[in-house]
């Protein structure tokens, strides 16, 4: 018989963006290293089937698993607090609780009955919480959104039903709610608190803790106020004041206290987490003994969330290697050959993010060739690795109409372009063609990637011969010019199964471009090779 798994459901009040994700990751991250079989899961109540083709500037970034699900960016933060893989059972939506409902019903599986939001709707959202719970000691459960979304309602049910099913034992309300700070009054405020607590109620959830977002620190006075108003313990209303690093969270939760109630709710004994490795971590991350820039050449840079990822695998680096990593934030579309110089002269190493679409395109080209031929440290992600090939073959091999068939599909010098068929992360042969539909077409998840021998490559990640990273893009490499690029010194150094996965630059401090995303796989305690490899060769750039 398989053991019990318990629960802790983490629900958000008051409005979003309060940081829910990173709570529900911190408390993982206190039990894990308490010796507990953790997982987490992230229940999205909106309807898309997943994030994966929403804009970033609507939602964010989408993070990928390794299996090759695309997720909620929360789930990137899980990774990399608990130091673990998840997968597409980790992360669901509305959209796909009904997908599944409703193929059921073509099917017949329900024999006629009408189909309803209770039982059925809510009985899948149990069914694939407990399915993500199995063989674990616990599993921490956010639910997206806010008390009071309609759309969520399903969810604050499914969650009510668990506890009715498996007892207080085995299951616990965690609320996280904001706490304003009025200047004109001085004073904090816990009128929303309580409101938030009390459509909960209405639903039929009591919390059994309330975690606090303030700007300010919260007294005893008012921590006892809320525990009173809101019907929990004194010792279960936590603070989670703003931080200079959401790595300081769980040190801040472990300070007061927060796994004696939770130990007491659900059994766990005495809890005693070592972290010491991850608080000198943060103390690298909050006062670091050396200093770098470099330039972040994007499209999406209004909106940060667009590549949280990338900039936490920089964080991630800059901690190892006890470097504060200053990141100039550089909108692509805003480069032009007049101002080239004045953008990058100051910066220690040029960073090229990813992106889909021929927006700002140009300009990531012109900081590419910049840094090729100042010698200043290059990383291309994804599309950053296509632009540099198509920067060297119009600069270099004088291909003047170098392109890509994302930008041109009726270019004659495709150095990028749309293979027919290739085998996704499951071992399936896939056929895509240029009019595919987008959500179906990418090469997604977790791939092996050959290196090449004495390569930069094979180097920073000390050796290894195959490496293993994640993908989340259509277009290739176009191998029928590989001959003449390699020729002139862009040298193919990573490859999966026929496939160019890396291409570098002989003759160049730090040139790299990655057909994957090596963010996906970084973390706090772990940074990603070709991440710190980049920033090392940054902090080497005294310029």
């Amino acid at each position: 018989m398989s053991k019990q798994t318990k629960y802790i459901f983490v629900t958000g009040g008051v409005l979003s963006s309060l940081g829910k994700g990173i709570a529900a990751a911190s408390i993982a991250t206190l039990l894990k290293h308490s010796g507990l079989k953790v997982r987490m899961l992230k229940a999205d109540p909106y309807i898309n089937v997943d994030p994966g083709t929403m804009s970033p500037l609507e939602h964010g970034e989408v993070f990928v698993t390794d299996d090759g699900a695309e997720t909620d960016l929360d789930l990137g933060h899980y990774e990399r607090f608990l130091d673990e893989n998840l997968s597409q059972d980790n992360n669901f939506t509305t959209g796909r609780v009904y997908s599944a409902v409703i193929e059921r019903e073509r099917r017949g599986d329900y024999l006629g009955k009408t189909i309803q939001v209770i039982p059925h709707i809510v009985g899948e959202i149990v069914r694939r919480i407990k399915k993500a719970g199995e063989d674990n000691d616990i599993l921490i459960v956010e639910i997206g959104g806010t008390v009071g979304d309609i759309e969520g309602l399903p969810f604050l049910e499914a969650i009510r039903a668990m506890r009715v099913e498996l007892g207080r034992a085995n299951t616990m309300n965690i609320h996280l709610t904001l706490v304003p700070y009025i200047k004109v009054a001085g004073e904090l405020k816990t009128k929303p608190t309580q409101h938030s607590v009390g459509e909960l109620r209405r639903i039929g959830i009591s919390p059994d803790m309330i975690i606090c977002r303030s700007e300010m620190p919260l007294n005893r006075n008012l921590k006892d106020k809320i525990a009173l108003s809101c019907g929990v313990d004194k010792n279960c209303v936590i603070e989670s004041p703003d931080s200079q690093s959401i790595y300081q969270i769980p040190l801040a939760f472990m300070s007061q206290g927060i796994l004696e109630p939770i130990a007491s709710f659900l059994n766990f004994g005495v809890l005693k987490p070592d972290m010491s490795k991850w608080d000198s971590l943060v103390k690298r991350v909050i006062a670091p003994t050396n200093e770098t820039t470099i330039a972040f050449v994007g499209k999406y840079i209004d909106l940060k969330e667009s590549y949280k990822s990338l900039t936490e695998s920089i964080i991630h680096a800059g901690a190892t290697l006890d470097t504060r990593v200053n990141l100039k934030w550089i909108d692509s579309e805003k480069i032009e050959e007049s101002n080239l110089d004045e953008m990058l002269s100051d910066v220690n190493g040029v960073l090229v993010a990813g992106g889909f679409g021929v927006r700002g395109v140009e300009g990531k080209i012109l900081a590419i060739n910049y840094a090729r031929t100042h010698k200043v440290p290059f990383l291309g992600i994804c599309l950053g690795m296509q632009l540099c090939i198509i920067e060297f073959a119009r600069n270099v091999l004088g291909i003047k109409d170098a392109n890509s068939i994302e930008f041109d599909e009726n270019t004659k010098s495709p150095l990028i372009y749309l293979i027919d068929s290739f085998i996704d992360a499951s071992g399936k042969k896939q056929i895509r063609t240029h009019k595919s539909p987008l959500g179906g077409t990418m090469r997604l998840g977790g791939y092996d990637c050959d290196t090449k021998k004495g390569s930069l490559l094979a180097k920073i990640y000390d050796g290894a011969k195959t490496i293993r990273e994640r993908h989340r893009h259509r277009y290739e490499a176009n191998p029928e010019y590989r001959a003449k690029f390699e020729k002139e010194g862009l040298i193919v150094c990573g490859e999966s199964n026929g496939l160019i996965e890396a291409v570098e630059l002989k003759n160049h401090p730090f040139f790299l471009g990655v057909q994957f995303h090596p963010e996906f796989t970084s973390r706090l305690v772990r940074p990603n090779p070709a991440i710190l490899g980049f920033i090392e060769a940054s902090i080497k750039n005294v310029r």
